[in-house]
């Protein structure tokens, strides 16, 4: 879901890379939009079709998903990319899918009812730290499998003040020692904002497959230690500006995952459609006395 004239594509959120391996550069391409909530139904509908028109006809991919705890009606569309340049190419491929699928008119008309949807909507481009990552999967299959056997994704989002980048980066590198010598089960992955916000923002996020599954996660001050808690408490409280925890689940009905992420759990990335049953035709229920009355009254 990506045209970058009329619909820039799409909690907070930080998702698998899909390439095979792990590049020095890899971006995150998001798109952000809060939806109306009497439009949630025509949003859901519309975004649906989009998916259609470019499975149909090998346009974008993208997954999305829906804030859960945080901002309500908010939904997050994110597609991995490979350069800046792959983010022109994607819009492009986006738009012609749909209007191969919708003609030309058809496709503008879809833009013009999807924006009506809208509250208010922002992209952005997060490049992946991988040197902040913890326990990261070994190559890209290995990340896609993790993402499509994932249902729900909890972030972290860091704004920093003006210059203090570095010294953030440094007590991440900490957490991400710790995490994998204490903690090798626990993946985070964390991405940083490079376009479309103001400020210096990372986002730090973690994977799981159902809500129960972050009651295993074992809390910083664990990981780190008491005294290594202490310093990162202090330093935080010096360089941070504000921080935001969100929790968001996918949404695979309006999601385009690429081949890899679909295969690790087909019947959750492209479900069938449900199809109602017909009505069974009622039975009528005759009054056996009343029956009788009318044989009666027909003899008489």
């Amino acid at each position: 879901m990506k045209h970058r004239a009329t619909w820039t594509a799409a909690a907070v959120i930080l998702l698998a890379a899909f390439a095979v391996g792990q590049a020095p550069d890899q971006y995150l391409d998001v798109f952000v939009v809060q939806v109306r909530p009497e439009k949630r139904a025509d949003f859901d509908a519309i975004s649906k079709k989009m998916v259609a028109a470019n499975r149909q006809n090998k346009g974008d991919e993208w997954l999305a998903m829906e804030t859960v705890y945080g901002t309500m009606n908010r939904v997050t569309l994110v597609s991995m990319r490979q350069s800046y340049g792959d983010t022109e190419k994607a819009g492009d491929a986006f738009y012609a899918a749909l209007q191969k699928s919708m003609g030309k008119a058809g496709a503008d008309k879809a833009f013009q009812e999807f924006n009506t949807c809208l509250e208010t909507s922002w992209s952005e481009l997060r490049k992946r730290r991988w040197d902040l990552s913890s326990n990261a999967p070994a190559d890209g299959a290995a990340l896609a499998k993790l993402t499509g056997e994932s249902r729900w994704l909890r972030t972290s989002i860091i704004h920093v003040k003006p210059g203090r980048g570095p010294e953030l980066e440094e007590l991440l590198k900490e957490v991400k020692a710790a995490r994998e010598k204490n903690s090798p089960d626990v993946t985070t992955l964390v991405s940083q904002t490079v376009a479309g916000r103001e400020g210096t923002i990372y986002y730090v996020t973690t994977f799981e497959k159902s809500m129960a599954g972050f009651d295993s996660i074992a809390p910083l001050p664990k990981v780190l230690g008491e005294e290594a808690y202490a310093h990162y408490l202090k330093t935080g409280s010096e360089i941070v500006e504000n921080t935001e925890t969100v929790i968001n689940r996918f949404l695979p009905e309006i999601s385009n995952p690429p081949a890899e992420v679909m295969a690790a759990a087909p019947d959750y990335w492209s479900p069938k459609p449900v199809v109602a049953k017909a009505a069974s035709p009622k039975k009528s229920v005759v009054n056996a006395s009343e029956t009788a009355k009318e044989k009666e009254e027909v003899k008489k």
